[in-house]
């Protein structure tokens, strides 16, 4: 109560933040006059000047107004739009490092040319994240005309990408991309052994489209770049043949987190299942020699009895296809982890592909606080503003609207079943189609779409279904669902980007129906009449009440129905809005109290009776809150433990930055041989030991199996009051002599180049080894707990030994290696190269193995794309504009790329084998 009345005398903190941004916004506004006398060319030269103000020392805020007031004029004179003092407002607070809450319709992307401009003129580098590689391309090729108007460059990061133009995207002025693809790039140029090789440049700016989407919902899963092991296709059927006859009482399955683990009961009875099978090792389940039984066991119940066909995943082509939670796309090419793919492959009976070792990880919090500044834009991100600060230390303001919101927001309608609720909305679809008010349906999962699809088709409805599988498609279809008496079904984030618009979407609609009629007047004519017909249509739906937005259900996050609910009430237009809730919803299933929907409507509510109250829609809304704090928690847990390997992953990189960059590396290959030999003799003769306590069959053993030579150690011990460290001398003074001959006897400059290369791969595998061993040690340090100690801490003292043992490991193998090699100079071989590892890229989950990513599989690349939006001269035919029969053979593609004509096929398979067809 107190706080109400102290903020309607003194606002909010979010009023107070506006009020005091709008000074800025005036000296923007008493720029225009002066800026729109400017000619064309007078206002593409303000880049050259207020670069050449930065270059002396101004800085970005000094500038700030006059930029953009340049921006302002320029998208006008490019777009024919001008920017609201609203979008000025969160362009300014954009380039502050903050996060923009926006709500739909408001003009976003254009609103972010303005901090983007402004940073851009550093030369640093400013990078752009979009949520798929659809709006990336699109982004860039539209906001691309402003920013190269302006004389600056625009490059776009997709898959698949050859590195040559992808090392030019990067080194442009602003830089298109996801935050997949942004998030791997930087991991796999921290694979590579030469600096030229790397793609990025060191981190500057970066704003988040759709922040909410990916620091929040996607950040709950990390980036893994990982390799294929071993096939053992034999055990995960075998195992799934178990898993079908275990009975559901032998198990407590546990929905909220998709763990199934076994009862007490349950473990005695598997285990005697599994000795009859023959497939323990030994007579006790949880012997050593079983753990890989074990762990492929929890994999296929977790297969079995936690992931649903068609909800989780589906079957296509003989594959099994991951379907992202949140989006309901499907994730061609992502894989989980730990074996939960292969025993689900097992499960449908299909082809069951090797499991995969991690090689480089990351997650999304760490990845951007490497950024010295971080932005977003987002219609829904106050609900997240704490966790937000927590983990990026970025503040959430809430822009303005244009104009007033008009939409009305309904309560919440319940029906007892699915069966009732699904009957109520086909019939609430048909009644607003019939008066031609358009409706949007947003549903959680592909099933529920299709289920919909047929109530509707019953009904007689005409309508569009979209499952968010193919982003430019429902981008298309998503843009004319403000269509007079048009009906769209589409998951949570089908077409998320894409700007619904009242009576329908010019540009769009242009492009379907005038694609190839060529320019003249005749497309000016038909041009004029398109805009005609949606102006007038558009005055028909707002008459029929705007948008009519329908949630089928709710979502376990309360910003991701308001994401649905913004999608309606654009620019001050009527809109309305309504959820459509049961009893065997899956949020009130799992987590509403069991009585108190029960009892209220199991017995009070007849068949096809609906109920709205206020305290209802409280309870779902208390519901909501309590998944999003456990969700907060896992995604906290992620980090934490993260954290703990970042720090470790710092330490790597930055060293093989140094070795990258060394031209010679034989100073520290000269103190890992010191370190080895000392620790050889450390542990052999213990400080503070008797030289009869000495271990010095172990020492001589030691000696010869790294250094390849048994060294005079018994002469040295006959001497009188000899001491470890003397032996550690004589030990150094012996091998330096020895690599000086070896070097000297060589050619040096070669051995330099050995030395480099070695240690770069001894660095790149033992880092390897340690992630699985990391991965390892996180799925079973939470049973430290049961001790009572915290398994974060322990998790942290166990990391640190293991890091430890690494460094100490390269230390031994790398002068192994170097101390027992000999350098020998031979002809190279004209025998083919055996082709690389396929690596695969995902997003996965480090406790469930769920995968989230959602970026794409590069199959939609056109080599012309890389040359035109990177900014880069060349031609689609490669440097130099070369026209042979290969239309790619100028590209540097790898083998195993896609191929860029399009086809999805491998450029091996296609474009790059011997004798395959030319010119596609």
């Amino acid at each position: 109560m107190l706080n109400n009345i102290i903020k309607s005398v003194f606002g909010s903190s979010n009023d107070r933040y506006i009020k005091s941004v709008r000074k800025v916004i005036a000296q923007v506004n008493a720029l225009e006059p002066q800026i729109q006398a400017l000619t064309d060319a007078e206002l593409q030269d303000q880049t050259v000047k207020l670069r050449a103000l930065v270059d002396k020392g101004a800085s970005l805020d000094e500038i700030l107004p006059e930029a953009f007031a340049t921006v302002r004029e320029a998208s006008v004179r490019v777009f024919g739009m001008r920017h609201f003092d609203v979008q000025l407002i969160g362009g300014l607070v954009l380039h502050r490092g903050e996060i923009a809450e926006m709500r739909t319709g408001e003009g976003k992307t254009l609103m972010a040319t303005l901090a983007v401009y402004l940073n851009a003129l550093e030369g640093k580098g400013v990078h752009v994240v979009t949520v798929n590689d659809y709006l990336a391309r699109r982004d860039a090729a539209e906001m691309g005309k402003l920013y190269n108007w302006l004389g600056l460059t625009v490059g776009v990061i997709v898959p698949g990408m050859p590195e040559e133009y992808k090392r030019d995207a990067y080194n442009a002025d602003i830089t298109y991309g996801t935050n997949n693809e942004f998030g791997f790039d930087y991991l796999r140029d921290n694979m590579k052994h030469e600096r030229s090789a790397m793609a990025q440049r060191p981190f500057n700016f970066a704003i988040v489209d759709e922040v909410d989407s990916i620091l929040i919902d996607e950040a709950r899963t990390p980036l893994i770049i990982s390799g294929p092991t071993e096939d053992k296709s034999e055990l995960y059927v075998a195992l799934d043949q178990v898993a079908r006859e275990i009975p559901v009482e032998w198990l407590d399955i546990d929905e909220k987190v998709k763990r199934v683990q076994l009862t007490e009961d349950g473990l005695e009875q598997v285990e005697q299942l599994l000795i009859e099978k023959e497939l323990l090792a030994t007579d006790n389940l949880y012997d050593v020699e079983n753990t890989q039984v074990v762990h492929h066991l929890d994999q296929a119940l977790v297969a079995n009895f936690a992931r649903k066909r068609d909800t989780d995943y589906i079957v296509k082509d003989g594959k099994v296809v991951i379907i992202d939670e949140f989006t309901g796309r499907m994730m061609d090419g992502r894989r989980w982890s730990n074996g939960l793919h292969q025993a689900v492959e097992a499960k449908e009976g299909v082809r069951i592909e090797p499991e995969n070792q991690t090689l480089a990880s990351i997650t999304f919090q760490n990845y951007f606080r490497m950024y010295p500044k971080l932005s977003g834009m987002t219609g829904t991100a106050a609900t997240e503003a704490a966790e937000f600060w927590d983990i990026y230390k970025v503040g959430v303001v809430e822009i303005p609207t244009n104009l007033p919101v008009a939409r009305i927001d309904e309560e919440d309608e319940f029906y007892k079943n699915i069966a009732d609720k699904f009957g109520a909305i086909a019939k609430a679809i048909k009644e607003k189609q019939e008066i031609g008010q358009p409706v949007l349906v947003g549903t959680v999962s592909i099933e529920k779409s299709e289920l919909l699809s047929q109530y509707l088709d019953k009904e007689g409805v005409t309508h569009s279904v979209l499952n968010a599988r193919f982003h430019e498609q429902e981008a298309r279809i998503v843009a004319q669902a403000g269509r007079f008496g048009a009906v769209t079904i589409a998951t949570n984030m089908a077409g998320r980007g894409t700007d619904i618009q009242l009576g329908g979407n010019i540009e769009y609609r242009i492009l379907d129906e005038l694609a190839d009629m060529p320019e003249g007047p005749e497309r000016d004519e038909a041009i004029a009449r398109i805009k005609a017909e949606v102006a007038a249509e558009k005055d028909r739906v707002r008459a029929a009440g705007g948008l009519f937005v329908l949630g089928t259900e709710r979502h376990e996050s309360r910003r991701i129905d308001n994401q649905l609910r913004g999608r309606s009430g654009r620019q001050g237009d009527p809109g309305l809005s309504r959820f459509y809730l049961c009893l065997e919803d899956d949020l009130l299933r799992i987590f509403g109290p069991d009585t108190l929907f029960s009892k209220m409507m199991k017995s009070n509510l007849a068949d096809g009776e609906a109920i709205g109250s206020k305290w209802l829609s409280k309870a779902i809304e208390t519901a909501q809150k309590k998944v999003e704090s456990r969700n907060y928690d896992m995604r906290k847990q992620v980090v934490e433990y993260d954290d703990v390997m970042n720090d470790q992953r710092k330490v790597v990189y930055e060293q093989r930055s140094e070795i990258m960059d060394s031209e010679a590396v034989d100073d520290v290959v000269l103190d890992m041989r010191h370190d080895t030999i000392n620790a050889i003799v450390g542990t052999a003769c213990p400080p503070g030991s008797y030289p009869e306590q000495w271990d010095v069959t172990g020492l001589k053993t030691r000696a010869e199996e790294v250094l390849g030579f048994n060294p005079p150690i018994d002469d040295w011990l006959a001497e009188d009051e000899v001491e470890p460290e003397l032996i550690e001398e004589r030990l150094r003074e012996l091998t330096d002599a020895m690599m000086d001959e070896k070097i000297a006897a060589s050619d040096p400059a070669i051995w330099r180049i050995v030395e480099k290369d070695v240690l770069l791969r001894q660095l790149d595998h033992h880092w390897k080894e340690h992630l699985a061993t990391l991965d390892a040690l996180r799925q079973v340090i939470w049973m430290r707990g049961i001790a009572q100690k915290q398994p974060i801490n322990e998790y942290k003292q166990e990391a640190f030994a293991l890091f430890e043992t690494m460094l100490e490991t390269l230390r031994e193998e790398v002068t192994k290696i170097l101390f027992r090699s000999e350098l020998r100079v031979e002809q190279p071989s004209m025998q083919a190269l055996p082709d690389l590892p396929d690596f695969l890229t995902g997003h996965i989950d480090p406790f469930t193995g769920m995968d989230n990513s959602a970026d794409g599989d590069g199959s939609e690349l056109r080599p012309e794309l890389f040359g035109t939006l990177a900014g880069s001269p060349r031609a689609a035919t490669g440097p130099g504009g070369a026209n042979t029969d290969n239309p790619y053979a100028n590209l540097d593609i790898s083998r195993n790329a896609p191929c860029p004509c399009g086809s999805g096929n491998k450029y091996k398979h296609c474009h790059g084998a011997v004798g395959a067809p030319q010119n596609v």
